[in-house]
């Protein structure tokens, strides 16, 4: 039996969420998702009151997410910016705390975007380890339940962490117990050999969090990803987290910029969300009658 549940990002709705956004999380509840992924693009702007009050009159579960940019890069020659980020990331630590989100993910170990036309370096790894450990350590002490996982992202969007072979390595680098790894499985049709040796290389003690996008970002479900082999792995390794849709509007300034979203994938982000998650109940329960039926032959021999 799967112990996984669907949710939906707030991108789902808004580039940047803001309180003209609060209506966002009733109608989550509403649609049927378990879990919702605040995108948070600028912390010291979010309006984290309002929110978990509005998410006190649910029962969602919340996670929180945010990509660092080029001023707020742990990678940068800059001291400063690499600063910039840790403060960055120290104040998603205290949002989590305050909306009581034991996960907080995205691109948060480089500046999303920031590409020197060259592999990663020793001084940047060391760099981006040194202020993620800052981070970990800051969590620990400040809100232990919560998890900090890195998503590895394609190589037009960073050149630091492509692959779960890479976000494992780092998050033991960084060598503190709440570290972990964030998968996408956009990101895994770009990097990945297959859909189940990531998984399997995360395991119960890295896998943290998931992001079950299509390999063109559309409709879960209607694409090249095969979500039938990524949640028969999630169940072989006993993944007890959220899964959560994201997709992002044309008209998003600054996303659809960076993320080359240049059509739509649905009339609208909320109609991508409720056909994808009745893609994905619908595989997920497919593979549960797989798995049970192999387990009744098993139980018969």
């Amino acid at each position: 039996m799967r112990k996984f549940d669907f949710g939906v990002d707030t991108f789902i709705w808004s580039e940047d969420f803001s309180e003209k956004d609060l209506w966002v999380i009733r109608k989550a509840s509403d649609l049927g998702f378990h879990s919702i992924d605040f995108a948070v693009a600028h912390p010291d702007t979010f309006p984290v009151q309002e929110v978990a009050e509005e998410l006190s009159k649910t029962g969602l579960t919340p996670v929180t997410t945010t990509t660092l940019g080029a001023d707020t890069n742990p990678i940068s020659p800059n001291p400063e910016v690499r600063a910039a980020a840790v403060a960055h990331m120290k104040r998603m630590v205290d949002i989590s705390k305050a909306l009581g989100a034991k996960v907080t993910g995205g691109v948060n170990y480089a500046g999303w975007g920031y590409l020197t036309g060259k592999m990663k370096t020793r001084q940047e790894w060391n760099w981006s380890v040194s202020c993620m450990r800052d981070v970990a350590n800051y969590a620990l002490d400040t809100y232990p339940e919560l998890r900090i996982c890195v998503e590895p992202c394609n190589r037009f969007e960073t050149h630091f962490l492509n692959t779960a072979v890479e976000a494992v390595e780092y998050c033991k680098a960084v060598g503190t117990p709440n570290m972990g790894v964030h998968l996408d499985c956009f990101h895994m049709s770009h990097e990945e050999s297959n859909w189940t040796d990531p998984v399997f290389t995360c395991g119960k003690q890295w896998l943290g969090y998931v992001h079950v996008n299509e390999n063109q970002r559309g409709i879960p479900g209607t694409g090249m990803v095969n979500f039938h082999a990524f949640f028969n792995a999630l169940e072989d390794i006993d993944y007890e987290g959220h899964c959560v849709i994201e997709s992002f509007d044309p008209n998003f300034e600054e996303l659809s910029r960076n993320c080359a979203i240049w059509r739509r994938f649905a009339p609208t982000g909320e109609e991508l969300a409720v056909k994808g998650l009745a893609n994905l109940r619908r595989i997920a329960d497919e593979v549960d009658s797989r798995r049970d039926s192999q387990l009744d032959l098993q139980l018969a021999d």
